[in-house]
């Protein structure tokens, strides 16, 4: 009898099983080190929700997430140099019990050396709590945004007038075709691409008085066929997924909702920000989710401003008849990821060079209003290609340093990552030859996702929902 493990198995774990084995019938031990999931290939999960205890670990799960990343680090074999986020003291405790891993099974790994060091960073979702409140119109973030992805799957049982069999179906580049050549682009191109597959399949079906006249015609209808079989099973699927896209789109109001996003994630204009939002309030459409998140990504841009109006924004929401979960959930998302906590500003202005840069994308067309946010962690890890992360910010673990700039790069995100941060490192990949970087997170998180694990950390607010913005008030930026 062979017994695999996916991870580091230790002596007494190993003694344990010996014990207990008297019939003598495990004849071999083998570790293959797969702890984690590969999502995609260049992002992996572990499928953690929840880890936070206020502003520590849940020792569990600190315990599995350095039991998954030093899985991912032995089945890349690499051996890597550490570097975390300062103002995250979970960062520090991942990083150190990723090392003691390291240190003490040090011949496992012992891989053959490179000229450049790989080089693993770690990072708190706390430092960037707007990305994962952002809707999305790429085709894979927006699934997961909208419809949700569990490895892979997609849930469309709740689809009006679904079929039996589209139910449940799975999204996977690896086997899908149109799938890997779209997950990246806009819902615009997608509604292009999918009118297109489909014409493709309508010049391909057989045609339904197709002459079986002689044995060549069945042998070619024979092995057609699967293949048809299996485009006709894509067309179905994604003309579905695609469809209720759109439904929910339209329902939700959410290109209208999505540009106010945008605007508080990327602009300065305070005034503007509190009248948009106050008049998007008022939409009675509005999904509970989506007027609690405006709420909420108005808080994290403006929780410190002298005039800041989150007192009559909360008013509005218990108004509109919000459940106290979410109005609740508006200062907990502030104490969890605000301007008090955050190592960096996310808000800073722009210098000319990135204000010159916007200018010219925006000027590609009008549907990148929606698409104008970019992830904190592209300059944090555009820093950090050009040799510029400072180390009193992200320090290295041990006296080592690399003196050259890293070409083999792990992040991980203590608290989980997003598909929008996924994209970025998929580009990053795509136009910085000699760079190669793996993005992980303990999650991958959507709204929804992102809020349970808020919630579950159970940070205290130190500001009622009634006082909160009176609170601030008195602070400026």
């Amino acid at each position: 009898m062979l017994e695999d493990f996916s991870n580091v198995i230790s002596k007494s774990d190993i003694k344990s099983l010996a014990e207990a084995d008297e019939q003598e019938v495990v004849a071999e031990v083998q570790e293959f080190y797969g702890d984690y999931i590969a999502v995609n290939p260049h992002i992996f999960s572990l499928n953690i929700v929840g880890c936070y205890q206020g502003r520590n670990w849940d020792p569990t799960h600190l315990t599995r997430t350095t039991q998954g990343l030093t899985a991912l680090l032995l089945s890349l074999k690499k051996c890597p140099m550490i570097r975390y986020q300062l103002s995250s003291d979970m960062a520090k405790r991942l990083a150190e019990g990723v090392k003691r891993v390291i240190t003490n099974e040090y011949e496992l790994f012992d891989f053959r050396r490179t000229e450049v060091p790989p080089l693993l960073l770690i990072l708190d979702r706390s430092d960037d709590a707007i990305t994962p409140l952002l809707n999305q119109w790429t085709y894979q973030a927006m699934v997961h945004e909208l419809l949700g992805i569990n490895n892979n799957r997609i849930d469309l049982a709740r689809v009006p007038g679904i079929s039996k069999d589209l139910k449940e179906v799975v999204l996977s580049a690896e086997n899908d075709e149109f799938y890997a050549n779209n997950m990246y682009l806009n819902f615009g191109e997608i509604g292009t691409n999918i009118k297109n597959l489909m014409e493709d399949f309508q010049r391909k079906k057989p045609k339904g008085q197709q002459k079986l006249e002689s044995i060549s015609d069945m042998k070619a209808f024979v092995e057609n066929y699967p293949q048809f079989k299996k485009m006709s099973g894509t067309v179905s699927k994604h003309v579905t997924v695609v469809g209720e896209l759109s439904r929910l789109v339209s329902e939700r109001h959410l290109m209208e909702v999505s540009e106010v996003e945008q605007e508080l994630a990327c602009q300065n204009d305070h005034s503007t920000a509190l009248q948009n939002v106050k008049r998007l309030l008022q939409n009675q459409r509005l999904s509970e989710l989506d007027a609690t998140r405006l709420v909420m990504l108005y808080a994290l841009h403006y929780d410190r401003h002298s005039s800041n109006g989150m007192q009559s924004l909360l008013t509005d929401l218990r108004n509109r008849g919000v459940s106290d979960k979410y109005r609740r959930l508006v200062s907990a998302v502030v104490e969890f990821g605000g301007k008090r906590v955050r190592g960096s500003d996310l808000f800073s202005p722009k210098d000319a060079v990135a204000i010159t840069r916007q200018f010219f994308k925006g000027l590609k067309g009008v549907e990148n209003v929606y698409t104008q946010h970019q992830p904190f962690l592209l300059d944090t890890l555009d820093q950090l290609i050009k040799g510029k992360l400072k180390d009193n910010l992200y320090p290295y673990l041990g006296p080592s340093t690399l003196r050259d700039r890293p070409q083999d790069i792990i992040v991980f995100i203590v608290g989980g990552a997003t598909y929008e941060e996924a994209f970025t490192v998929y580009n990053l990949n795509r136009t910085t030859p000699g760079v190669r970087i793996v993005l992980g997170g303990t999650t991958i998180h959507n709204t929804k996702s992102f809020l349970d694990e808020v919630n579950v950390a159970g940070i205290q607010s130190r500001a009622s929902e009634g006082s909160l913005g009176a609170a601030r008030s008195s602070v400026r930026r």
